[in-house]
């Protein structure tokens, strides 16, 4: 059977979704580079993998996935006994499941939305030779602080957002979070002494500094 494949970009937020839950895993994966810049996600063969032209695309054997949520579901469910678990500890109990699967919807409707569009006008755009509209800065960062208020309150309780184990809801928030920290956003964080010290572990796992190589 071929081994794991990821078709995505290094420095996609959502393919370093898909490449931190596989080295918290301790799997070995090939990463295929998709040029973004040249519009391969949009072309074949790519489009056979993911319709919807947006990397990460993903193969485990015959098995064909995209949507980097998703795959990290698999993937910690799949080899839910290897490497770091990602599931609640108990990840057969309903009600923990149920509260991790609420982290993950919060991150991926309120959190993710408002982060990545920080992240690209202070760090993408800069990529691409465009110039950051600090009015958008200053609006998308207001909603953030809406949602690390939420978190504080959240972290004040527990160790982490589904409770006192690192999951799935945490590791989905790390890519973004990075590269806000290169930016004045990463106030948000320093001002909220629950989220910010959230952010300081996850960020430091050995997981997170292996997708930053």
């Amino acid at each position: 059977m071929a081994g794991i494949k990821v078709f995505g970009h290094a420095a996609s937020t959502a393919t370093r979704r898909v490449l931190l839950t596989l080295h918290e895993k301790n799997l070995d994966f090939e990463l295929v580079h998709v040029d973004l810049k040249d519009g391969e996600h949009k072309k074949e063969p790519f489009l056979s993998r993911n319709p919807f032209g947006k990397v990460p695309a993903f193969e485990d054997g015959d098995l064909k996935l995209f949507e980097s949520r998703a795959i990290t579901q698999y993937i910690a469910h799949r080899y839910e006994e290897q490497g770091t678990n990602l599931l609640p500890a108990d990840s057969k109990n309903i009600s923990h499941y149920a509260v991790m699967a609420i982290g993950m919807e919060v991150e991926a409707h309120q959190f993710d939305p408002v982060a990545s569009k920080l992240a690209w006008e202070q760090v993408f755009k800069l990529f691409y030779g465009l110039t950051t509209d600090e009015a958008v800065v200053e609006e998308e960062e207001a909603k953030l602080a809406t949602v690390l208020d939420v978190y504080e309150a959240r972290l004040k309780e527990f160790k982490y957002l589904a409770g006192e184990t690192f999951t799935l809801t945490d590791l989905h928030h790390i890519p973004v979070i990075q590269y806000l920290l290169g930016t004045p956003s990463k106030k948000l964080f320093a001002e909220r002494p629950h989220v910010n010290e959230w952010v300081e572990e996850i960020t430091n796992r050995p997981a997170s500094q292996k997708i930053l190589q």
